[in-house]
């Protein structure tokens, strides 16, 4: 018995030096430390850089387009007798004038472009930046239409436009041509008939009477423009080839910022000017800022005013949490 009770002894004594050895010169068996739930686990600073803000329009060669002229301020419209140019002008024809506050401003079609029609009544009043005269390119243009969705990123401001011709020539800075408002259709009236004279002619022959739709000297070959959609019309530089027809890209920037203070679009909560970003602190947790928001590029997103620059922000951004299920609108009252 005391022999048994020894070598249980040793076995024992064996297995805790084993188990102390095992504890003091191996790794440590745990599970790793994890983030508390809901804590900010991607973030990004604010950077400077340029921005613009850019449209992409599809567009094609066109011969001799028609594009928009608008009044340069509000007032009443007076046209001039225009009559049909005999070769393409090379120097501005004045075909109205803008009256306000008695002063009056001219309407001219550029050189290069012949007059194509009234679009509005003699004497109408319009307001500034109506589309008044339609005039038409001589040559080669680039036309890209324009939808509603497009309309309003387009009209304030067209600082610069660039073309690139389907396996052809391109980019290539183009000079955009008139307005971008869909135009009725022109009008060229036919100027005044000679007043009657009370005297006959020689020898007391009847006088002819003009007849009517009679044909106006210098008027034939005098087409009113039709009624377009919206679009944009520009002309290249003289050195690009151009084929009738032919597809090409227009992209236009239509604004810029240089140095702006720009952050991640995923950081970012809101559009059209406000948003909203969640600011992490020291500490993880999240401040909910607002922020007035400038450019995009579809990759970042300026930030006007709202943040220093200095701040760490949460991506994603602040977001609404969805809706209880069977939640479907606001809960009616208890009847009284």
């Amino acid at each position: 018995m005391r022999r048994q009770l020894l070598l249980h002894l040793s076995v024992l004594a064996v297995i805790v030096a084993t188990a102390t050895a095992c504890d003091s010169s191996g790794p440590k068996a745990g599970t790793p430390d994890l983030e508390a739930r809901g804590a900010t686990m991607t973030t990004a600073k604010p950077s400077r850089q340029d921005l613009s803000n850019r449209v992409s329009l599809s567009g094609k060669v066109t011969m001799n387009p028609v594009f928009g002229l608008v009044a340069p301020v509000g007032g009443e419209v007076r046209y001039f007798d225009v009559s049909p140019a005999q070769s393409t002008p090379t120097r501005p024809t004045r075909v109205a004038t803008i009256w306000a506050n008695g002063k009056a401003n001219a309407v001219e079609v550029p050189a290069g472009a012949t007059f194509a029609g009234r679009l509005v009544p003699d004497r109408s009043t319009v307001t500034a930046g109506m589309p008044v005269v339609s005039a038409t390119l001589a040559g080669y243009g680039i036309v890209a239409d324009i939808d509603a969705a497009q309309a309003y990123k387009l009209s304030d401001a067209l600082p610069s436009v660039q073309v690139q011709i389907k396996n052809g020539p391109g980019p290539f800075a183009c000079t955009v041509r008139g307005t971008i408002a869909a135009l009725p259709a022109g009008i060229i009236p036919d100027p005044p008939k000679p007043a009657a004279t009370p005297s006959g002619p020689p020898n007391g022959a009847p006088g002819k009477a003009p007849a009517i739709n009679e044909a106006v000297p210098g008027r034939e070959g005098a087409t009113p423009s039709e009624p377009t959609g919206m679009r944009l019309v520009c002309t290249p530089p003289a050195d690009v080839k151009l084929i009738n027809g032919a597809a090409a890209t227009v992209e236009v920037v239509t604004e810029t910022a240089t140095n702006a203070l720009v952050v991640p679009v995923e950081a970012v909560a809101g559009t059209q000017g406000k948003g909203k970003v969640d600011v992490v602190r020291p500490d993880r947790s999240r401040e909910t800022r607002d922020v007035v928001l400038g450019l995009s590029d579809g990759k970042v997103v300026e930030i006007k005013s709202g943040l220093t620059g200095d701040e760490t922000l949460a991506v994603p951004g602040p977001n609404i949490p969805p809706a209880k299920e069977g939640n479907t609108g606001p809960t009616p009252s208890e009847p009284k």
